[in-house]
């Protein structure tokens, strides 16, 4: 009788330590811990990370082997975060995944980020069928990608500057809001008029996404008005966030609605951290439903980074012997 596959997939692109189980193509264990250390500071701080991580990363690995019963001895592989990321912080998960894999005896595997948000859409059902689109949009990327099969995507745009992610979160530090600034302009423009101001939509070619331009356009607005009304961020901050958000939101779907008919697909997900932005959520399920087009969206957990995507996207990538060896080093930028 053959050994079941057991994959460890450890995640420290950025500010989350977290380390999963996967056997057999299923999660039995997925262990976040989240760096709050870094609101003070109003952003993510790498060298601060980086430490952190250091900190975090056998704790959290225990955990995870402890909470799905496993032993280390009995591990197939050990998949880690590969990039894209913060370097430093990439460094630790790399580091800490050659260390163990050469102790135990076992192969390694080199899991790029944004894959693993994709990915992330096949640990619970319902599951996309192929082919389909996926947005991946978080803090640091925003991509679109034509996913053929598991492990087989082909990127048909990307942002050319700033992510959807980073807008949300410079325009919250701009505004005066706690980090994350994301989740906190969710929260207040549900009270306010998306219609309150129109701010420039990006123009870029193809399928690519641009939001320097709206942050900039952005920061522009707040000074002009502040200027002639000094109280007015505090008066309207419920409009300013959901007119704000409107756009970002709506510059997303356009551009995952034009590549959905320019290649005639009608399975359509989103994937990455803003995919648990409420309003993203609501467009996105209401122009599926106008265009019957399937949508796929994975539970919040495993929206914003985790552990469990790469644990999983390195099962499959086991079933491909695709390995690497301890020579690897971080990719800050990805493997796409």
């Amino acid at each position: 009788m053959s050994k079941p596959i057991i994959i460890l997939g450890i995640e420290s692109s950025c500010d989350e330590t977290a380390a999963a189980i996967c056997q057999e193509g299923k999660i039995v264990a997925n262990i976040i811990s989240t760096q709050f250390d870094h609101a003070r500071y109003g952003g993510v701080v790498p060298e601060l990370a980086s430490r952190l991580h250091q900190a975090y990363i056998l704790p959290v690995v225990e955990q995870a082997l402890e909470r799905a019963n496993v032993a280390k001895e009995d591990l197939s592989a050990i998949a880690f975060t590969v990039g894209p990321g913060l370097p430093g912080a990439l460094m630790v998960g790399v580091n800490f995944a050659k260390g163990l894999a050469l102790g135990l005896g076992c192969p390694l595997i080199a899991v790029d980020h944004l894959l693993g948000h994709i990915v992330s859409l096949f640990i619970e059902e319902p599951f996309p069928s192929f082919p389909f689109i996926c947005l991946t949009a978080s803090g640091g990327h925003t991509q679109l990608s034509l996913v053929k099969s598991i492990l087989d995507i082909e990127v048909l745009g990307k942002t050319i500057d700033d992510a959807a992610g980073e807008a949300f979160d410079k325009a919250a530090k701009l505004l005066g809001l706690p980090f994350p600034g994301g989740p906190q302009i969710d929260k207040l423009a549900q009270g306010g008029k998306v219609d309150f101001h129109q701010f420039p939509e990006p123009k870029v070619e193809g399928f690519n996404f641009s939001f320097s331009g709206l942050k900039t356009s952005f920061l522009y607005y707040l000074r002009r008005e502040v200027a002639k009304q000094p109280d007015f961020i505090s008066k309207h901050l419920e409009d300013i966030c959901a007119s704000l958000q409107h756009r970002i939101v709506t510059t997303l779907l356009n551009q995952l609605t034009k590549a959905a008919e320019h290649y005639q697909v009608t399975n359509l997900a989103i994937a990455g951290g803003v995919s648990a932005n409420s309003y993203l959520r609501k467009l996105f399920f209401e122009a599926c439903k106008q265009k019957k087009w399937n949508a796929f969206i994975p539970p919040f957990k495993y929206c914003t980074d985790n552990a469990a995507m790469i644990a999983l996207t390195g099962y499959y990538q086991y079933l491909r012997s695709d390995f690497v060896s301890h020579k690897v080093t971080a990719l800050p930028n990805g493997k796409f």
